[in-house]
């Protein structure tokens, strides 16, 4: 092996954020360089990361995951996107689905012809165009169809799953890897006198723990990058003003539904996330617009369900560190960052990471060309995370509480200010190749928020040869009729991954 190789990686903390890197590294570096993973039953982890996004299904297939036997080991169920009710005004609702609504035709995106049937007077919600709002409105779920004509071929979906669980589904997967668990509890962390590189855990016992590249995986407390390293925090709170969350779980939903609920109230949010045999409640707000008890009490009213545990509650900054990569150090999880729960990116912002670092893998020297990139690839898709959490907020004609009164005449980020400026104009959006949610996730909250164009795409003016009312109510009867005739939820998942109790 090279000598300026690594030899072993540190990863401190567990969690899904730990054990996810944990099983990942293993998983390509196939034991070529040791692995060791230092975490304490002692502390705590957020463990409510319960709601995803599609990509979970990419880096589950890469390291070997059938989704079955996962879907079974987490108490796992499908999510075809997020119901959002309160958000654009009190007692409206909208769906933003995984996937592209309808499919393009006449060369033109299909999104150009819904707008301008829409503003010509048509009023079908453009959920109805979307495979999976017609499967999730139904509470039915069967796979994306292969076939790229079909109508069912571009939807997507997620999952819900137990967080807790998937920790250790990862760490069992992880350890008959070769990587090593060591439980303590860090009590200092030692750095080389040449370059402040990070070079020893010391643990509470007095074990020391070596190696030549880290992983802080230990949460906000950011141990090793925040704390040793000395790397400052990026606040977004004027942006993001939720700080607080309080989580319980209750029984399983009668119906078990494809989607996760997104219900705001007047100073925040609520979640509603059904797995097969429980659910996942939280009450998402900001503390300078509730008080702790307010929020408990009112999550402990509107549940559904008999409560299967106390109410707790979670504080986070919103935000991210200055660097994510500093020295032989790099940080994932809520110890590099964290954007609120509202649209489920925290495990995918891990899983990024962790492919990110695999890309960029260093050697010993960890060259600050790849640190560069790394955090300048990293800061920007956190912005545009951002942006698009910014817009459910903003976007609202809401003005029944000092919350929303707020969330609607704050200032924006001058990026999502010109997103929105040009949307506004005549129906465009500008997304970027990499951007995570493309140009249908925006579509949907924008329109569900009440937000249209001034005018329809000059483009579809000249198309005078169809009939667009036409072409999208074939669309729309295709997709009802078909999803009506699908097999259900809960029967899917009877069928192929009932939740196997440990």
């Amino acid at each position: 092996m090279n000598s300026a190789a690594l030899q072993h990686i540190i990863i401190a903390g567990g969690g899904s954020a730990g054990w996810m890197t944990a099983a990942m590294l293993a998983s390509q570096l196939q034991g070529n360089v040791r692995i060791t993973l230092v975490e304490s039953d002692d502390i705590g982890t957020i463990g409510v990361g319960e709601a995803t996004i599609p990509p979970i299904k990419r880096f589950n297939a890469m390291l070997g995951i059938a989704e079955n036997d996962f879907l079974a080991r987490c108490n796992g169920s499908i999510k075809l996107g997020i119901q959002f009710e309160n958000w654009g005004a009190v007692g409206e609702r909208y769906f933003h689905q995984f996937g592209r609504f309808a499919a393009d035709f006449d060369y033109i995106p299909f999104p150009y012809f819904y707008l301008k049937a829409r503003l010509d007077g048509m009023n079908t919600p453009i959920e109805q165009f979307s495979a999976a709002w017609q499967l999730a409105s139904r509470n039915k779920f069967v796979p994306p169809n292969n076939d790229p004509r079909s109508l069912f071929s571009g939807y997507d979906y997620a999952y819900h799953f137990d967080a807790g669980r998937y920790a250790r589904f990862l760490r069992d997967y992880a350890t008959a890897r070769s990587v090593v668990r060591t439980e303590g509890k860090i009590a200092s962390v030692q750095q080389h006198a040449h370059n402040g590189f990070i070079s020893q855990l010391v643990l509470d016992d007095g074990r020391v723990i070596s190696g030549d590249f880290f992983i802080d995986c230990t949460g906000l407390r950011s141990v090793l990058l925040g704390q040793t390293l000395g790397v400052g925090f990026t606040d977004w709170g004027d942006y993001l003003l939720n700080d607080s969350a309080v989580a319980m779980q209750t029984s399983a939903d009668p119906t078990l539904r494809p989607y996760t609920r997104s219900i705001a109230h007047h100073a925040g949010w609520q979640w509603r996330i059904p797995l097969q045999t429980r659910t996942g409640n939280g009450n998402v707000f900001s503390s300078r617009f509730m008080s702790d008890d307010e929020a408990t009490s009112l999550l402990q009213r509107s549940v559904e369900g008999k409560a299967l545990t106390e109410p707790r509650l979670i504080r986070f900054n919103t935000g991210h560190r200055k660097q994510f990569w500093q020295k032989n150090c790099v940080a994932i999880g809520l110890s590099a960052g964290f954007l609120e729960p509202l649209e489920s990116t925290s495990l995918h912002l891990i899983q990024r990471a962790i492919m990110r670092l695999v890309s960029l893998f260093p050697s010993a020297v960890c060259a600050q060309e790849d640190i560069d990139e790394y955090n300048a690839t990293t800061q920007l898709e956190y912005e545009q995370i951002r942006d698009f959490i910014v817009l459910h907020y903003h976007a609202t004609a809401r003005d029944d509480s000092p919350y929303w009164q707020y969330c609607k005449q704050m200032a924006i980020p001058d990026s999502l200010q010109q997103k929105l400026a040009l949307f506004k104009r005549h129906g465009h959006l500008r997304i970027e190749d990499k951007e995570l949610f493309k140009q249908d996730s925006w579509l949907a909250v924008l329109l569900g928020q009440n937000i249209l164009p001034a005018a329809a795409a000059p483009i579809t003016h000249v198309k005078t040869e169809l009939d667009i009312g036409r072409t999208l109510q074939a669309m729309q009867r295709h997709l009802a009729d078909t999803a009506a005739t699908l097999t259900g939820h809960e029967q899917y998942l009877m069928q192929h991954c009932r939740f196997i109790a440990d």
